[in-house]
Formats: C-alpha cells, sequence, structure tokens
C-alpha cells in the first residue's frame, strides 16, 4: 500500500474519533488532539441512533458496544397536555437496527478510540489542545499547534481537519465565522431519580405550563426543560422551589421526585444555537460536525449528524490521501461539504421549524384534554403516518452514510 498522507484532527468527539479511526483502519497516519484528560463530560448528546448502530455493526464493534450499559429504545412517546401519543415507532424501520439507544457519550467515545488503537497508524493524545494553526509560504494551513501540559509544540500535517464542536478554537484562527439561525430558546440540563419503576419511556411533555424533555438512562432520568433564551438568571432570582414547583406542573409524575433536585447549581445551562458554516474548507483544512454545523438538541441528531460526517468524509478522503497531492487533498474536502451541506441544511430547517412552534420555551396548547372529536379524527390518520416517517428522520437522517 502507498503510504498515506498524515492528517491531524482537532477534537476527540464523535465526528474526531470517528473519522480517526476510519482513517487509520485505511493505513492514513492520523493524530487525533483531544484537550480534556478523559472523555468524561456530562451533559454531551447520548443518543446512538439506528444509523449509527449500523456502522458500528459494520466495524465489528456491536459486541463491545452491547456489553456497556445502555438503553434501548424502540418506540417513543411525547405527552402533551396529559395526552399521551405513541410518536415515534423505530421498529418500522428495515432490521436489524430497529431502535434508538441511549449510551453516555463518554462509554461510545472509549469504545472507538479502543477500536482506533487496534491499528498502528492511529495517535490519540489526550490533554492535547490545538491553539492554533501552522501554514505554508503560500499561506496554506501545513500543521497544528498545540498545547500540552509539557508546553506546546506543533504537529505537521496535509490536512488538518477541525472537528473541535461549535466553539472551534481552530475555526477562529482560519477565521471562517459561522451564519448563526435565531433560536428562541435554551435548555435546562439536570438528573432526577425515576419517580416510579414503570413511568413509561417519555421523550417530552408539552403543555401550558412548558416543555420538559425526559431521556431515560439506565438508572436516572436526564432531563431538559426548555425555556425562553436568556432567562435562566431570572428563574434563579425566583429560587429553587419555584423551579420545582414549574417543573411539577409540566411533569406531574415528576412531583413525587422534585425534592431530589438539591440546588439549582445541579442544573447546567446550555445555550442552543443553530449556525452553518458557507465553506466548511480552507486550503489544507476540513471542518466537520458541529464546527461547521452547530445542530439544536432537537430530535437529537446532533451525534448521528457529527459521525456521518466522519463516515463521508474518510470514504471521499482517503484515495487522495493515499496518492493525491494538495490539489487533490482539497477537491476531497470540497466533495464532502458537497456531499453533507443539504442533509444538515434541510435537518436545520425542520429543527428551526419546531423551535418556532413547539420548543420556544414557552408554554404551548397542542391539543385538548381530552381531545376534541376533530382532533381525534385528525390524531387517527396523522399519527400513523408520523409514527414512520419520524422514525425514518430521526433514525437515519436525510443522507445515512455507511462504510
Amino acid at each position: 500500500m502507498t503510504p498515506g498522507k498524515k492528517v491531524c484532527i482537532a477534537g476527540g468527539g464523535p465526528a474526531g474519533v470517528m473519522l480517526g479511526l476510519l482513517l487509520a483502519r485505511a493505513g492514513i497516519d492520523v493524530v487525533v488532539l483531544e484537550k480534556h484528560e478523559d472523555f468524561f463530560r456530562d451533559f454531551r448528546g447520548d443518543t446512538v441512533h439506528p444509523s449509527t448502530l449500523n456502522i458500528l455493526d459494520a466495524l465489528g464493534v456491536r459486541e463491545k458496544f452491547d456489553a456497556i450499559p445502555h438503553k434501548p429504545l424502540p418506540r417513543l412517546d411525547v405527552v402533551a397536555n396529559g395526552v399521551r401519543v405513541h410518536a415515534i415507532d423505530f421498529t418500522t424501520l428495515p432490521p436489524p437496527n430497529r431502535m434508538l439507544t441511549l449510551m453516555p457519550q463518554w462509554d461510545l467515545l472509549d469504545l472507538l478510540a479502543a477500536t482506533g488503537k487496534r491499528h498502528p497508524t492511529f495517535d490519540l493524545r489526550m490533554g492535547a489542545e490545538a491553539v492554533d494553526v501552522t501554514r505554508a509560504a503560500d499561506g496554506r494551513v501545513n500543521g497544528v499547534r498545540v498545547r500540552t501540559r509539557d508546553g506546546e509544540d506543533v504537529i505537521p500535517a496535509d490536512l488538518v481537519v477541525a472537528a473541535d464542536g461549535r466553539h472551534s478554537t481552530v475555526r477562529d484562527v482560519l477565521n471562517l465565522v459561522p451564519r448563526a439561525q435565531g433560536v428562541p430558546c435554551d435548555v435546562l440540563w439536570f438528573r432526577l431519580p425515576y419517580p416510579h419503576s414503570d413511568l413509561p419511556d417519555t421523550l417530552a411533555w408539552i403543555s401550558e405550563e412548558g416543555m420538559v424533555i425526559t431521556i431515560p438512562r439506565p438508572d436516572y432520568l436526564q432531563c431538559g426543560m426548555i425555556i425562553p433564551k436568556g432567562s435562566f438568571d431570572e428563574m434563579r432570582e425566583e429560587g429553587l422551589a419555584a423551579f420545582r414547583e414549574r417543573l411539577a406542573r409540566a411533569v406531574p409524575p415528576l412531583r413525587a421526585v422534585v425534592e431530589q433536585l438539591e440546588s439549582l447549581d445541579d442544573v447546567s445551562l446550555l445555550s442552543v444555537q443553530i449556525d452553518r458554516l458557507e465553506q466548511w474548507w480552507t486550503p489544507g483544512a476540513l471542518l466537520i460536525g458541529d464546527a461547521a454545523h452547530a445542530m439544536s438538541p432537537a430530535f437529537g441528531v446532533g451525534v448521528n449528524y457529527a459521525i456521518q460526517d466522519a463516515v463521508a468524509a474518510a470514504r471521499v478522503l482517503v484515495p487522495a490521501l493515499r496518492s493525491g497531492g494538495a490539489a487533490d487533498i482539497d477537491a476531497a474536502c470540497v466533495a464532502v461539504q458537497r456531499r453533507r451541506e443539504l442533509p444538515t441544511l434541510l435537518m436545520q430547517r425542520i429543527q428551526r421549524a419546531v423551535h418556532r412552534t413547539i420548543a420556544t420555551g414557552r408554554g404551548v396548547r397542542l391539543v385538548d384534554n381530552p381531545p376534541t372529536r376533530m382532533q381525534r379524527a385528525v390524531m387517527r390518520v396523522a399519527i400513523p403516518i408520523a409514527r414512520r416517517l419520524m422514525a425514518r428522520l430521526v433514525g437515519y437522517g436525510f443522507r445515512p452514510e455507511r462504510l
């Protein structure tokens, strides 16, 4: 095999580690930089979609994945004004992966990193932060300046990939500015115990009291309260008791456990944003995942889209990295954006529509309780269709990638 070029990937999230694994699997020398010493970060996306499960199957790591504690969800319910709706049914998808799975992101990253380390060309460096890029005389990016506990170093590379998230340092030093899309809400993340063992798995509770997401993890509920953007300071001033009461009104079953939330310091603010770069590349560099297009938490597709970016990038980049020159590598970067831009644009449009109509941070009345005769008639026709459409939209996205 012709020796491959060296790639340096900034960011050890799902996009970065998956791309590093796939490039190393193809014999490409790759260095993945992760600024933290480990992957353990709470309140990260933990949804593993059917299309991602298909990729794990193709990588031959499904048995190891299944050995890690996780929560399979073949169906997802929504409770609208007290009326339970079976909204998404992943069992309508083709086999074998007819479910969405919830697994802490750090466990998924540990699995992918361990798989990558089986390949001699995979070099994962923890505690190594990309702080700048280096350039050749003609301005082309040709490396990364890295800061570690031992000081600074430079890693030369034929291609630098920015997969360092929505606050990408590499994107900043490349002077690339994403176009922000207005989002009217933020999310407050916190965890609570299950109020009782037979609570059905429920994605969201929507009413005039607001919207709350309840993600069922194996041992607890990961909860997210949608609030108007910029309103968290006001809620802090109202105090913990008012927050508990608001939560209990929005999700009545949680009234039994809201006292377990001991402080508003246990609540983390996620500032929701949707943005997208006009151009995902510059000579010698490519941006993928949130660095190229920040997704809203709506439908939990951020991890799925980041991994699909990585799979598409690996497929397109490997031939250029094996035998091509700088022009071939840049042409491959253009092709990555061409393949992934439209699926991203379409999903972001849907997310923005959701934030305009449902996930606004304010209460909304979607249906009466009990539903009117007209509402029941519409639900009988629309919901079975929506279950199948939403399963494909959430489970696969608009252009699922395969190895």
